[in-house]
């Protein structure tokens, strides 16, 4: 009987200093970390089926593999901007993927989008504009109208269209469309040229500007999280999502001398407008070629 209270005793005693010990090191973690105990960031196992439009992506190459887990560590851990990403893509990703499927290019392509713009009509630094970021030169060069009062880079079927014509003749001329989504960063002839002189026919064999080097990997590290997004940690409800209105369009085929004038007729302020209708660039339309403009109207 002594022998096993002795027994009990010690090992109380060892359960004792062994929670103890662990309660000293977790403070000590929790000092040195500044984060919440149970804040973990892990590595994280790259899925085995990476593709981009059916295209397989070699993670068994290292260069590759490494490339890929550093996308998609940037576009998991970078909370804030996923999150806003999901958001986004809830919004705008119903208007894009039947667009997509009108012009003939993959679905996977409205990551391309995602990754050029974040979904916002915007204009770069160096003067790319619109969802698809087109610089004025390509966009008058597949036939969008660009100027001061109209500029259709901001117009989303029209840009869309574009965007699917630029990405074909590219995968025409590269022979895949992983090299054609290479090409929007790059241009045709950089990726060309760089092909030809390197010897190689594929994007994962070939050594490219920094920028395109990273740029196929952000587009299916976009893919994977936005498709998967509970699986990398971000939890929402549907209301948090972002959403659009359903529009109607009217026809306009004379000027518009005020614009906010015009939105008032239709129970809309001049903002919300614009939101509908960014390529309407000025408080006015000048269309002195009596041209034919269809405007979005929110359903209310």
């Amino acid at each position: 009987m002594k022998k096993s209270f002795r027994l009990l005793t010690l090992a109380s005693i060892v359960l004792v200093t062994v929670l103890f010990m662990n309660a000293i090191h977790e403070n000590e973690v929790q000092s040195i970390t500044n984060t919440h105990k149970n804040y973990k960031i892990q590595a994280l196992e790259l899925p085995a089926n990476l593709n981009l439009a059916g295209e397989r992506v070699p993670i068994e190459i290292p260069d590759v593999r490494e490339r890929m887990d550093r996308e998609l560590l940037v576009n998991t851990y970078w909370q804030s901007n996923g999150l806003l990403l999901i958001k986004r893509a809830n919004q705008y990703f119903p208007i894009l993927e039947p667009l997509l499927e009108k012009y003939g290019l993959p679905d996977d392509f409205k990551f391309l989008a995602l990754a050029e713009s974040g979904l916002i009509d915007e204009t770069s630094s160096v003067g790319a504009a619109g969802m698809w970021h087109f610089m004025k030169t390509t966009g008058k060069e597949y036939g969008l109208e660009i100027n001061k009062n109209v500029d259709e880079r901001y117009h989303i079927e029209k840009s869309t269209k574009v965007a699917a014509e630029y990405l074909k003749k590219s995968k025409e001329r590269l022979g895949s469309w992983t090299l054609a989504a290479a090409a929007y960063n790059a241009g045709n002839y950089g990726v060309a040229s760089r092909l030809e002189t390197q010897q190689v026919d594929n994007y994962y064999d070939a050594l490219l500007p920094d920028e395109t080097e990273r740029y196929i990997f952000r587009i299916l590290a976009l893919k994977e999280v936005i498709s998967n997004p509970r699986k990398y940690g971000f939890v929402f409800d549907e209301s948090d999502l972002y959403t659009l209105e359903k529009t109607r369009e009217i026809e306009v085929d004379t000027a518009i001398t005020n614009i906010a004038r015009f939105a008032k007729n239709y129970g809309l302020n001049y903002k919300e407008f614009k939101k509908y209708n960014p390529w309407l660039r000025e408080n006015h339309l000048n269309n002195k070629s009596r041209k034919l403009y269809q405007i979005k109207i929110p359903i209310r």
